[in-house]
């Protein structure tokens, strides 16, 4: 990652610098609204440190540097001890140059690091006297701050009463998870308020408002305990000689959230090569998180350690905040295009202004649907917020509403479908066409016959689009009827692959039916779901007899989900039997069905039993590159696996993973489990445990 510094050429362009960061400082730290993204906020900080060291003499008094939170904080309630900001590297290099700076201050190497993740939100002071919460306080200018009290009690992680009756203060951060903003933004918009543009903001605008006719929750992670001044001597001495590592540890004691509940937790390292690894595993889980980060804060761990180094006026010199790539970043919202997908659903996608983020140029973003646009009060012409993370598609937060200029204008919604001009049926959140999936045939069809669906050789989207073109092919059943001579007759289409492509589709009716199903395209389904359906139904006839209680005793299907997938499935009827018709396959191999007999509790309760094979109740991950046996096989044909195997395939690691199987490559995913304790197999010892599966 490069350096992020503005290059300021002259005075002129110095004052114009320090005069945006202050304005941006001075509105981010009154209600959160700021019209920088913090990327562009940093370039231009570190091109006004340039400057200044260039020009020492011609500092202006408004300069940002060396001041807590830019010198744009204010607050009338003294710290106990100040509460400083923290300097910041962007890269390996001066992440090593760093602590050599600070060993050389130190006098020796320092002993032992802190690694936490920078977590996204307003830093703040929790005075608790005798273990009941009294006061809250902003960090401010570090030595004082602004009392938000009458925050307390709306904020998750940070309790009103201790564990144990002590008078301590606890430092950390409040911030909003990503439930709790999507949340917030629905309630402030229902009462007639503009959307938030990121967590961040929602967090620092809510923890101050007073008068509002709506309450939202925060969350608390603390990241720092130390004594009062009426704290008991003998606990004041043993915090202040307490590593951070242990104090993290003490907090959590006392009942203070802190980042060991996440699957980030603060960890200790010996060596700058291991902290750096710990900054890579970090990065990598950061667009699996459920509240945002901005980077890793990296501190000396030992008491001993942090006296020596010291502080400086704005930042402690024993602690560093190594910043990870910008995900969030303003741009301005072009147009909106409406698609639509292979099931008839009609998507908008926001056209962007160009801007980098996280190293990728982005000029797309996601918008959900049309009700997602009138709940943000998106509008052309708008400055958005666009957050990308990892390979996470991009998507809009919310415009930027304080930087209208008043030219926006309004989006315009299609009234008949934008592909074939059919009318809309826009009863739901997500419009569809009405013709459905004949729509877009062409999409619909090269799904059904992508590898983990039917897996049907040879049917690429140009095929595809030949024999839909030649009227050949009306729906999915139509591909099962189709003759040698027609084949002959297209276009570049000779004997050998016309003979292949049959082979492919005679083999694809063999499918098992959760195959099948997939290749249907059910709304609010997808390759795992449809291999839970049909293993938890056996036979396509007891999945349409199944009615909307039946089918929420599959695992994952809730109240909202069984009804839609019921009334799609009676949709797809006459499609459904013409493919059984083609001798399409239409069971689940090694299913077994529920009796009929069975009621809702007795259905849900065999559901959860566990059936036999050698991952009977086991819970299992894949991740990384397979190899051996497994070498060819597809994640979604792992998976298959795995449940044939009598197992439950999972994305994600938690407590509750039985097993990772961890190929060439694997990196967060092994990282976490190790840290859980959870079995690893490599790629040869599962496939000897899953042998008789594997063909």
């Amino acid at each position: 990652m490069t350096t992020p510094t503005a290059q300021i050429v002259d005075a002129a362009a110095y004052a114009q610098a320090v005069e945006t960061v202050a304005t941006a400082a001075a509105a981010y730290y009154a209600d959160g609204a700021s019209p920088l993204d913090d990327d562009t906020y940093d370039r231009l900080v570190r091109g006004i440190a340039a400057w200044e060291d260039d020009h020492p003499d011609e500092v202006l008094p408004d300069s940002p540097t060396g001041k807590v939170a830019g010198g744009a904080a204010v607050g009338d309630v003294p710290h106990t001890v100040v509460m400083l900001s923290l300097d910041n590297v962007f890269s390996p290099d001066e992440f090593t140059a760093w602590t050599a700076s600070l060993s050389r201050r130190i006098g020796r190497d320092v002993t032992r690091f802190s690694v936490e993740p920078k977590l996204d939100g307003l830093a703040v002071a929790a005075r608790y006297s005798r273990g009941r919460l009294r006061q809250l306080i902003t960090r401010g200018d570090g030595t004082a701050g602004e009392d938000v009290s009458h925050a307390i009690g709306t904020i998750e992680g940070l309790p009103e009463q201790l564990a144990e009756p002590v008078t301590v203060e606890v430092r950390g951060e409040v911030l909003m998870t990503t439930a709790q903003f999507e949340y917030a933004n629905e309630v402030r918009t229902a009462h007639g308020g503009q959307p938030f543009a990121n967590p961040r903001g929602a967090a620092a605008g809510s923890l101050r408002a007073r008068e509002r006719a709506y309450t939202v929750s925060m969350t608390f992670f603390g990241y720092g305990l130390l004594p009062t001044a009426r704290t008991e001597t003998t606990l004041a001495a043993q915090l202040g000689e307490l590593a951070h590592s242990d104090l993290m540890a003490q907090t959590a004691v006392y009942g203070v959230n802190t980042t060991a509940t996440t699957s980030a937790p603060g960890i200790t390292a010996d060596t700058v090569e291991q902290v750096l690894a710990r900054v890579r595993e970090i990065a990598a889980l950061r667009a699996q998180l459920p509240f945002g980060i901005d980077g890793v804060v990296i501190k000396a761990d030992l008491a001993a350690d942090q006296q020596a180094a010291g502080s400086g006026s704005r930042a402690p010199r024993w602690a560093i905040a190594y910043k990870l790539p910008a995900v969030e970043k303003i741009t301005r919202l072009l147009q909106v295009e409406w698609n639509v997908g292979r099931t008839g659903i009609i998507a908008p996608r926001a056209v962007l202004e160009p801007v980098e983020i996280d190293g990728a140029t982005i000029t797309y973003a996601t918008l959900h649907n049309p009700a997602d646009i009138t709940r943000r009060d998106l509008r052309l012409g708008d400055h958005v917020m666009v957050h990308r993370a990892g390979d996470v598609i991009p998507r809009i937060e919310a415009p930027v509403a304080h930087l209208r200029t008043g030219n926006e204008q309004p989006i315009a919604f299609p009234e008949m479908c934008p592909r074939c001009g059919a009318d809309i049926d826009t009863t739901q959140q997500r419009w569809r066409c009405n013709n459905g999936r004949n729509c877009h045939l062409v999409a619909a069809l090269s799904y059904a016959a992508g590898r983990d669906q039917l897996d049907i050789e040879g049917l690429g989207a140009t095929r595809v689009v030949q024999l839909v073109d030649a009227g050949l092919v009306a729906d999915l059943a139509d591909l099962f009827t189709l003759t040698r001579e027609q084949l002959l007759s297209l276009e570049r289409m000779g004997e050998t692959s016309t003979d292949n492509l049959l082979a492919a589709l005679g083999a694809a009716k063999d499918q098992p039916l959760s195959r099948v199903l997939c290749a249907l395209g059910v709304r609010g389904t997808g390759r795992s779901m449809s291999r839970r359906i049909a293993r938890h139904f056996a036979t396509m006839d007891n999945i349409r007899a199944a009615d909307a209680t039946l089918m929420q005793q599959v695992e994952g299907i809730g109240t909202e989900k069984a009804p839609s997938i019921v009334a799609e499935l009676a949709e797809l009827a006459p499609l459904i039997d013409k493919l059984a018709a083609t001798g399409v396959n239409m069971t689940e191999p090694g299913a077994t069905p529920p009796a009929p007999a069975e009621t809702v509790a007795d259905s849900a309760a065999a559901n959860e039993e566990p059936v036999g094979g050698p991952l009977a109740g086991m819970t299992v991950v894949v991740t990384g590159a397979m190899t051996g046996p497994l070498e060819n096989l597809s994640r979604n044909q792992m998976n298959e696996l795995i449940e044939q195997a009598g197992g439950r395939s999972s994305s994600s690691v938690s407590k509750k993973t039985t097993l990772v199987v961890a190929g060439d490559g694997a990196g967060s995913k092994r990282a976490k489990a190790e840290d859980l304790g959870i079995r690893l197999a490599t790629p040869d010892e599962f496939a000897t445990l899953v042998a008789d599966y594997v063909n």
